[in-house]
C-alpha cells in the first residue's frame, strides 16, 4: 500500500503484521471495522519457527471459511506415540476428538502467514503496510497518536484503539509502560529439521529417555522435526549437537539426512500486566510468552485476536469511550486467566521431559494418562479444548 492512500484517523490501529494481526485484520474487516496493519519486515520471514495449528484455531478459520487452504498444505497429526528406555508406553489419538478438525495440523508459519494475508489481500489490500515501523505512541485523552518510520519518512496517525500484536519485543508494550512479567525455566533445548528416514508417516512421537525429553514432529516435504532437551544452553548448535543426543538416547541415526535448519531456545513464562489498558491492548507474543513445548502459543494468539474482535465490535459503535474502556478491561482479565491456565498445561508438558528422580513413577503416570479412560482428556488438553472450563 502506498502511504500517500492512508488516512489520518482509524478505529483500530494494528502494530505488527504476523499471524496474529493478520488474523485480527481478517476480523475487523468482517466486521465492518476500518482499521490497518503496520509491519516493520519488508518481507515474510522463511524462518521455521511455529507449526502446530489446534482444533480450536482451525474452527476459527473455518468462520472466515479458509480453514481449506491450511488442510490442503498442512499434514494432519491424529496420533501421538509415547516411548520411554524399555519401548513404547502408549499412544493417544486425536481421532475421536470433535469432527471435522480432529487432528493437529502441521503446517511451516510462513506458509500459514502467506494463507493469512493472501486472505485480507483480498478482503482489503491496502490493509498491510510493510516497512512501517511504530517509532513512538503518545496515549491521549480523545485518542492515542502513533509515530511511523516508513522508506526515510515519518508521519502520525490516530487511533481510538492500538492493538500490538508486535511480538516478544512489543514496542506498543513498551511505549505504553506495561510491565512484563515473569520468569525464565531452567530447561533448554536444541531443535532441528531433517529429511524422514523414520517409520511415523503423520504421527508425532514423544520419547522420554532418562537422559531428557525428545519430540518429532511430521513436517511437510517428507521433513520431520526434533526437538531435544539438553543439559544447558547450546549457543552456536551444529547439527552432531542434536545428532548425537538422538543416537545416544533412542538409537536413531540422522547422520546421513539432509539438514534445514538447526536452532536453541530456552524457555519463559511472561505476561503482560495488564494485557489492555484503556485505549492499548496486546495480543499474541506482545501479551504473553509460553513454553513452546505443546505449540500452544501462535494458538493462543489467534484465540486473544478472536476475543478482543469481539470486544471492539461491540465498544466501537458507541460515541462514549467508557464503553470500549471497560471492554478492554473485561478482554485483559479474560485472557490473563486463559494465558495463566495454558502456562499450567505447557508446565505439565515440560516436567514429564525433564530428566526424573524416579523414571518408573513417571512412566507409570503417562501409561494411565494413555491406557485409560483418562486419554479422552487428556486428548482435548493436548489439542487446547477445555481452555473455559476448570480441567486444569
Amino acid at each position: 500500500m502506498n502511504t500517500d492512500q492512508l488516512e489520518t484517523f482509524y478505529p483500530v490501529i494494528i502494530a505488527g503484521g504476523g499471524p496474529v494481526g493478520l488474523y485480527l485484520g481478517c476480523l475487523l474487516h468482517e466486521k465492518k471495522i476500518p482499521f490497518v496493519i503496520l509491519e516493520k519486515r519488508q518481507e515474510r520471514s522463511n524462518h521455521s519457527r511455529s507449526l502446530g495449528i489446534h482444533p480450536v484455531s482451525l474452527e476459527l478459520f473455518d468462520a472466515l471459511g479458509i480453514a481449506n487452504r491450511f488442510v490442503e498444505r498442512g499434514i494432519k497429526i491424529q496420533r501421538g506415540l509415547a516411548f520411554s528406555d524399555s519401548g513404547q508406553i502408549g499412544s493417544i489419538s486425536f481421532k475421536n476428538c470433535p469432527k471435522p478438525f480432529n487432528y493437529i495440523l502441521s503446517l511451516p508459519q510462513h506458509i500459514t502467514e502467506s494463507i493469512l494475508e493472501e486472505h485480507l489481500n483480498s478482503l482489503n489490500p491496502n490493509a498491510l503496510i510493510r516497512g512501517a515501523e511504530v517509532t513512538n505512541i503518545e496515549e491521549r485523552e480523545e485518542c492515542v497518536t502513533i509515530s511511523v518510520s516508513h522508506s526515510g519518512q515519518e508521519f502520525s496517525l490516530e487511533c481510538r484503539c492500538l492493538v500490538g500484536c508486535d511480538g516478544k519485543e512489543s514496542i506498543v508494550r513498551k511505549e505504553a509502560g506495561i510491565p512484563f512479567e515473569g520468569s525464565s525455566y531452567p530447561d533448554t533445548y536444541i531443535m532441528g529439521d531433517f529429511s524422514d528416514n523414520t517409520i511415523f508417516e503423520s504421527d508425532a512421537a514423544v520419547f522420554l529417555p532418562d537422559e531428557g525429553l525428545i519430540e518429532s514432529f511430521p513436517l511437510i516435504d517428507s521433513r520431520r522435526r526434533w526437538v531435544v532437551k539438553t543439559e544447558k544452553y547450546i549457543d552456536q548448535v551444529n547439527r552432531r549437537d542434536l545428532e548425537d543426543r538422538v543416537a545416544a538416547r533412542i538409537g536413531h541415526d540422522l547422520s546421513e539426512e539432509e539438514n534445514f535448519m538447526l536452532s536453541s531456545f530456552g524457555v519463559q513464562k511472561l505476561i503482560a500486566r495488564p494485557i489492555a489498558r484503556k485505549r492499548i491492548a496486546l495480543a499474541g507474543d506482545a501479551a504473553h510468552i509460553v513454553s513452546p513445548i505443546g505449540g500452544q502459543g501462535m494458538n493462543l494468539g489467534w484465540l486473544d485476536a478472536s476475543t478482543l474482535a469481539e470486544s471492539l465490535k461491540d465498544s466501537l459503535g458507541k460515541e462514549d469511550d467508557l464503553h470500549l474502556f471497560r471492554s478492554l478491561e473485561e478482554y485483559a482479565r479474560h485472557r490473563q486467566q486463559i494465558t495463566e491456565k495454558v502456562i499450567r498445561r505447557a508446565e505439565w508438558n515440560m516436567k514429564l521431559g525433564r530428566k526424573p528422580s524416579f523414571p518408573s513413577l513417571r512412566n507409570a503416570i503417562v501409561w494411565l494418562m494413555l491406557k485409560t479412560p483418562l486419554q479422552k482428556r487428556v486428548a482435548r488438553l493436548f489439542t487446547m479444548r477445555n481452555l473455559e472450563g476448570r480441567f486444569l
